[in-house]
């Protein structure tokens, strides 16, 4: 009998599916809701983003472990549900390779003055290529990404959180400042920062149960929470709340946010290491979501693994978003935020539909008397299900102009 996988390893692995460039769009979403309204919404959508992954676990029970996200739904949802679940995860991917490339031009234009546009190109093609080439070269580069991404981000954190403000992060000084009214605008974003579900029958069939499974959808999403945590008190307690106008009204662009920090930290180290954090994160996740995505459309369109079947992937996967950043380069917060919209169908709503159809007895239970089951009992899939539906709705209002958006 072969060691069994630690659960730190299955913890960061979500944490590393979950933490990227969503960690971006965090400050700009919360420069309204500020610290601890901030905070609060962040550690809400953990919680409900935690259990809906739980939810999914109690779904596969009773199904041969290589089973896929797919499969489940099709068999206890049906066909046009599935379609429906198939077409929201590849609108969510291509929303943010669109939000990725863009970010990523802007950053390199800013870096090399060669202009947003070409920055973006240069980008797309160079590094979509690795996913073209093989996962194994995904695998190698995104091992010296999470160690750029770790080794810049303490780097520029300490730098960061020497200097934190009191005054700064909690506002102190502007009075009858509200707060409340735009933690409602931040919850797409932050849902876009725990999407870990399509990974859950991967961890079912790493660990072989459900039980350690469990632990580890636990341990990475409390790992990116502390993540998140660290990242949002240390930019809070720096840049002040009037700051983020300008890089709300530019549509909460990366570039926009790293040039407002430079701007107050004096250190000029600590503004590279952050640069650098930043497109480690913007590049991790362009490679891991390209890689999703490209084996989606593979599977979907079945294109062969030869070379001209995997061109045939890469220009599915790639050349859409890449033409839409170069007609359209939106802002980075609009385009999160459309995906965390979306992302509410497959990352709470089937889930708990999934869960109650389990429960309810429709579904093909494995015939385990002592099944895994999410906690809560019905009321949390009632919770995790409304959830899903007003995070969609409030960015529906929010482009409706019908929520408080904070300008500064």
């Amino acid at each position: 009998m072969g060691q069994k996988p630690s659960l730190v390893g299955g913890a960061c692995i979500i944490a590393g599916v979950c933490v990227g460039a969503g960690m971006l769009g965090l400050p700009s979403a919360g420069a309204g809701a500020w610290t601890i309204w901030s905070v609060l919404a962040i550690t809400l959508t953990m919680i409900v983003m935690t259990v809906s992954g739980w939810m999914l676990l109690e779904s596969y029970q009773g199904y041969p472990l290589r089973v896929s996200f797919d499969t489940v739904t099709r068999e206890l949802l049906g066909e046009k549900v599935n379609v429906l679940n198939n077409l929201t995860v590849y609108f969510v991917g291509g929303i943010l390779l669109y939000a990725y490339i863009t970010s990523a031009g802007l950053i390199i234009d800013g870096m090399t003055g060669i202009g947003s546009h070409w920055g973006s190109i240069l980008f797309t093609l160079g590094f979509s290529g690795l996913v073209w080439h093989s996962t194994r070269a995904v695998d190698r580069i995104s091992v010296v990404l999470v160690i750029a991404m770790g080794l810049s981000f303490v780097f520029g954190i300490s730098g960061l959180s020497l200097n934190i403000k009191p005054t700064l992060l909690f506002d102190t000084l502007s009075e009858h400042a509200s707060y409340a009214p735009y933690a409602l605008a931040m919850l797409p974003v932050a849902l876009t920062s725990f999407g870990y579900h399509h990974s859950v029958s991967s961890m079912r069939a790493y660990y072989g149960e459900e039980r350690r499974a469990r632990y580890a959808i636990l341990g990475g999403t409390a790992i990116a929470l502390l993540f998140y945590l660290i990242w949002l008190v240390s930019v809070f307690g720096n840049l002040p709340r009037s700051e983020f106008g300008p890089v709300v009204a530019q549509g909460g662009n990366v570039d926009v946010l790293l040039k407002a920090l430079a701007s107050v930290i004096e250190s000029e180290a600590v503004s590279n290491a952050l640069n650098l954090f930043s497109m480690a994160a913007i590049l991790s996740s362009f490679i891991g979501v390209g890689l999703g995505v490209f084996d989606y459309l593979a599977d979907l369109f079945k294109f062969d693994n030869s070379h001209q079947g995997r061109a045939k992937s890469w220009a599915a996967t790639f050349l859409p978003p890449l033409l839409l950043s170069l007609l359209f380069p939106f802002g980075f917060l609009m385009a999160i935020g459309y995906a965390g919209a979306v992302a509410t169908l497959w990352t709470c709503i089937i889930p708990a539909l999934l869960a109650w159809k389990v429960r309810t007895g429709k579904g093909e239970q494995g015939g385990k008397g002592d099944g895994f089951r999410a906690p809560g009992g019905m009321p949390m899939i009632v919770g995790v299900l409304l959830f899903g539906v007003l995070t969609a709705l409030f960015h529906l209002l929010n482009m409706a102009g019908q929520l408080p958006v904070y300008t500064g």
